[in-house]
């Protein structure tokens, strides 16, 4: 079976930048952690939450590294209450495990992508590549287009200055 982070490089490939994927010697698997082995600020790494949809699906939420999910918020948007998926539906629906997860490759059709505007601060971020130890430098124009993404969202606080 290919590794997540394989699956991600062949997915990129059609755009030409599978060549852009960083890999790290040490683990990225957190936002701070992602942040120092990339070299930018914490709020610059682009975390993929992953949430239940109903009974059967899957929202994902590429956000800003500093931003947490506001659930009047979500709710609000989305109709249903922020609750995120375990471990293995991550895998599941992403195909990608925890530490790793972003919103390539996605091969689940059950699976709803999204971005959160807390992004757009940044002229380029940094989402995971389906490692503990990998992200790709993106702008949030870029991001959106190769996650397929449907539409950006305003689902998060603690980043409005």
């Amino acid at each position: 079976m290919m590794m997540s982070i394989e699956k991600v490089k062949a997915y990129l490939k059609q755009w030409n930048i599978d060549s852009k994927v960083l890999e790290f010697a040490k683990s990225s698997a957190t936002v701070e952690l992602a942040a120092e082995a990339a070299g930018v600020i914490p709020a610059r790494i682009a975390k993929t939450i992953s949430f239940q949809d109903g009974e059967n699906g899957c929202i994902l939420i590429a956000t800003a590294g500093d931003t947490k999910v506001d659930n009047a918020k979500f709710k609000a948007m989305f109709g249903i209450k922020a609750k995120m998926l375990k471990p293995e539906q991550v895998v599941e629906f992403t195909g990608h495990a925890i530490g790793g997860v972003c919103p390539f490759a996605i091969t689940n059709p059950a699976t709803k992508i999204f971005m959160d505007v807390s992004l757009k601060r940044f002229d380029t971020i940094f989402p995971a590549c389906g490692s503990s130890n990998s992200a790709i430098e993106l702008t949030c124009d870029e991001l959106f287009q190769y996650a397929k993404s449907i539409e950006w969202v305003d689902v998060c606080k603690d980043w409005e200055s």
